[in-house]
C-alpha cells in the first residue's frame, strides 16, 4: 500500500473526473433557467442601448458636451454587455475544451 502523500500527488495528476449530462436531476431546469437569465439581460441591454442612444443624440444636439459622453459611454458598454452575452456559450466552451487539454 502506498503512503498517503504518493496517493494525494497520484490524485493531483488525474482524479478521473470529467463533465457529465445527465448526472443530477434537475439540469434541465437549471438550463432553462440560465437560458431565461440570459434573455432577460440581452432585454436590458437593448433597453440601455437605446436609451444611451438617446442620450448621445439629446446630448449633441443640445451642445451638452457631458450628456453625449456620456450616452457614447453607454452605447459601448451596452454593445460590449451584448458581445459577451451573445457569446457566453462560445467562451465557456473554448475555455473549458482549453482547460480540459492541461496535463
Amino acid at each position: 500500500m502506498t503512503p498517503f502523500a504518493d496517493r494525494f500527488i497520484q490524485l493531483a495528476y488525474d482524479p478521473g473526473i470529467s463533465p457529465k449530462g445527465g448526472g443530477l436531476p434537475g439540469l434541465s431546469v437549471l438550463k432553462n433557467v440560465v437560458s431565461s437569465i440570459n434573455l432577460f439581460g440581452i432585454v436590458a441591454v437593448v433597453g440601455a442601448l437605446a436609451v444611451s442612444l438617446g442620450v448621445w443624440a439629446w446630448g449633441h444636439h443640445t451642445g451638452g458636451h457631458q450628456a453625449e459622453a456620456n450616452g457614447k459611454k453607454g452605447a459601448v458598454v451596452a454593445a460590449g454587455a451584448a458581445l459577451g452575452l451573445g457569446a457566453a456559450n462560445g467562451i465557456v466552451a473554448f475555455f473549458s475544451a482549453l482547460g480540459s487539454q492541461v496535463r
